[in-house]
């Protein structure tokens, strides 16, 4: 066996030894094909391989934070020869490859550079609780290299599962928000399925608009549509693909009304996966005035007239911000959306046994012949 020893690093000692992670302003994560850059554009990061759409700052200061301060635990002197063993062959040699994870400044120049390998397992025991579906413990830590030139192989005790070279991972997922929704209307290509439902509050009853007689809106059947869309999520941002490809050439139409004047109108087209193709425009009539109420007391104008003016605020800062997702094709779950892509007919109260049975007699008879004897 080899032995683990303090040659090179000792145990206790940084990784990365002085890190400095405020110079970092481009990230590069890379496993056998797949790759990722997550790189600084102005003041913001942003993820290349989806058209320089936003990333998630959070997960990216967490890495880096991370990072600075990983301790080695122990390290050894590996031959080129034992690299496969420990999954840290460069990648692209193959499978089983270590994922490369590359820090550039802003001129491009490396700063740091690992290869993370295989995790290193906790042997366990007992019998797992789920039963032994994993005979080999729990990931406890990551066999790694800094310097791939060296031969070192470090030990950490951390598992670093995070890092991956997907790109959903990284994405910033906020998204917009339909807030006090009052007309909800879907229309579908084909149009005797398409509907259209208000209501006078928020709180009320959603209606159905141009009912014919017959049509009674089923209260469970629409109860998932109480704040349709009010806080939808991103799973990925879809990029190269033309109009036909995601289906938003012929998509469903979703459009919100809601009482502060705003106007969404969600294309739906298909599904890949689990995941809808989905794109959003949004308007917004905000009435710039208020209109004051009947005998209104001067000190209760002031004070009327500041909270207008600070919703006023609040709500143009939301038109500016959900503005931005019109120009990308997001996916979106497909339990996010499958509430809406009901058709008319599913809304619906069924109607009595006896007069469905009656309606349906002739076109019945063909399935009740006899089969035919042989």
């Amino acid at each position: 066996g080899q032995s683990w020893s303090g040659n090179g690093q000792s145990s206790g000692q940084k990784l990365l030894g002085d890190f400095q992670v405020n110079d970092v302003a481009h990230i590069v994560i890379k496993r056998g094909a797949e790759e990722i850059n997550l790189a600084k554009i102005g003041e913001f990061w942003r993820v290349k391989e989806r058209g320089d759409y936003p990333a998630n700052f959070s997960e990216i200061v967490s890495l880096l934070t991370k990072l600075k301060d990983l301790k080695v635990v122990q390290t050894e002197q590996v031959g080129a020869s034992q690299l496969k063993r420990f999954e840290l062959e460069a990648p692209g040699q193959g499978s089983n490859t270590a994922t490369l994870v590359e820090f550039r400044d802003a001129s491009g120049k490396a700063i740091k550079s690992l290869l993370l390998g295989k995790k290193h397992m906790q042997k366990s025991n007992r019998a797992s609780q789920f039963g032994d579906v994993d005979e080999g413990g729990w990931p406890d830590g990551r066999y790694v290299m800094v310097d791939a030139k060296s031969g070192n192989v470090a030990l950490i005790s951390n598992g670093l599962n995070d890092i991956e070279p997907k790109a959903e991972h990284w994405l910033n997922k906020d998204f917009f928000k339909i807030e006090k929704a009052r007309s909800l209307a879907v229309t579908f290509p084909e149009a005797t399925n398409s509907w259209q439902l208000t209501r006078e509050s928020e709180a009320a009853e959603w209606k159905l608009t141009d009912a014919k007689p017959a049509e009674k809106l089923d209260a469970g059947k629409i109860s998932a549509m109480a704040n349709p869309l009010s806080s939808p999520t991103i799973n990925d941002v879809s990029v190269g693909l033309s109009a036909a490809q995601t289906g938003l050439d012929k998509p469903t139409t979703v459009k919100i009304g809601t009482t502060d004047g705003f106007d969404y109108t969600v294309n739906v087209g298909g599904k890949t996966n689990d995941d809808y193709f989905l794109s959003v425009a949004v308007t917004a009539n905000l009435p710039k005035e208020r209109t004051p109420g009947k005998d209104e007391k001067p000190e209760d104008k002031t004070k009327l007239d500041k909270e207008f003016a600070d919703n006023l605020k609040k709500l143009e800062e939301k038109l500016a911000a959900e503005k931005f997702f019109e120009k990308w094709t997001f996916l979106v779950s497909s339990w996010t959306v499958d509430p809406f892509l009901k058709k008319r007919g599913e809304l619906l109260e069924e109607n009595k046994p006896e007069a469905a049975a009656n309606a349906a007699k002739p076109e019945e008879k063909p399935v009740e012949s006899k089969p035919e004897s042989n």
